[in-house]
């Protein structure tokens, strides 16, 4: 947890991956809204296939996870998930760096669609398999939710409003609106309209597994962490195991060689007591 000065919600700086995401997303909205201008048939069909579909995920479509979140419906839609990327993401960004950042940003976006993924067949708040979803929401909450974890009593300043609340009050709120949000429209008069709210649900919550539980640097880094030791060590037993053979092949031939349990070579007393060095192998 940490705690500064206030955040002001003005212009923060445009870090690496905050700027290609929302260059990204920019560039997506406004291909798709020209394609859809153009020819809509066409429009509608890969709009479809890159949106969020449960059943389509089921059936091989796993891009889906991912792409959907470079959709959105409408341009109020990206302009406030781009504004909040950009406000509470250039933060998280400079402490973690731009790779950790963009781990963080994809692991909240799947997490927010494995969520309506298992939601979606439980019929839950009307939601059904065949229910799509759209937009970067689940990320940027995710990241509202690690902000207001990291930065708890971290004063913002709400822009252009000119009142203060700690990060903390602003994102229990935050949570709270989305709950009520999601139950009120699982009311059976609005069926289908909880299945974003659900996403942002699961935004949230991977948001904070993500900051509670994963690993210091990242799951990448600890991930090549664990494979380089584990490459390491197969490359340590081949040579223990090199030096076991060679041992075994010099006794063949009246030669004693002596390695010790890390695979050097021990050199004889003799070259000990002139001065010899324990092994020319380096562990």
């Amino acid at each position: 947890m940490r705690s500064s000065r206030t955040f002001s919600l003005s212009l923060p700086p445009f870090t690496k991956a905050v700027k290609w995401l929302v260059g990204i997303n920019g560039a997506v909205f406004l291909a798709m809204t020209l394609l859809k201008v153009a020819n809509p048939s066409v429009g509608d069909v890969i709009e479809r296939v890159l949106a969020l579909v449960p059943a389509a995920v089921m059936h091989g479509l796993l891009w889906q996870v991912v792409t959907y979140s470079f959709l959105h419906v409408g341009l109020f839609h990206i302009l406030f998930n781009m504004l909040a990327l950009w406000m509470f993401g250039a933060q998280l960004e400079m402490d973690w760096g731009w790779k950790r950042f963009t781990e963080f940003y994809f692991f909240c976006v799947i997490g927010a669609a494995l969520t309506t993924i298992a939601v979606a067949y439980t019929g839950i708040g009307g939601v059904s398999p065949l229910s799509g979803t759209e937009g970067a929401s689940g990320g940027v909450l995710g990241i509202l939710m690690a902000f207001g974890v990291l930065y708890a009593n971290q004063e913002i300043m709400l822009f252009p409003i000119p009142i203060s609340i700690k990060a903390k009050y602003f994102v229990g709120g935050l949570v709270f609106i989305e709950v009520i949000s999601a139950i009120d429209a699982a009311d059976p008069r609005q069926r289908g309209d909880s299945v974003a709210y659900i996403a942002h649900l699961g935004g949230l919550l991977f948001g904070y597994l993500y900051v509670k539980f994963a690993p210091r640097r990242g799951f990448g880094f600890g991930a090549s962490e664990q494979f380089f030791g584990l490459r390491n060590g197969y490359y340590r037993w081949k040579r223990r195991r090199a030096a076991k053979k060679f041992e075994v092949y010099m006794r063949q031939h009246d030669r004693t060689v002596k390695f010790d349990e890390h695979g050097n070579y021990l050199p004889p007393d003799d070259d000990k007591k002139n001065g010899g060095s324990k092994s020319g192998w380096v562990n």
